[in-house]
């Protein structure tokens, strides 16, 4: 170890490499030369069919979820 605070270290552990789509895998939701698939079971769409790259829809819809019920119970606890 040297004195110095700011010489690199060796702490990580090394990275693995990641496996790529072959070019007989490939599909629409999976190009090849793209990230494969992680392990059985995993989910790569989110609920509805909205795209995985878009989950901002989600966030939208939950805040008007909110905001909605927010306006009814509002209604509903006035005399």
């Amino acid at each position: 170890m040297t004195e110095d605070p700011h010489s690199p270290t060796t702490a990580a552990p090394t990275p693995q490499p990641t496996p790529t789509v072959s070019a007989g895998g490939a599909t629409a939701m999976h190009p090849a030369g793209t990230a494969a698939p992680s392990g059985a079971g995993a989910s790569d769409e989110l609920p509805f069919g909205i795209p995985p790259d878009r989950p901002e829809i989600l966030v939208g819809a939950a805040f008007a979820g909110g905001l909605l019920a927010a306006i009814i119970l509002k209604r509903l606890g006035s005399d």
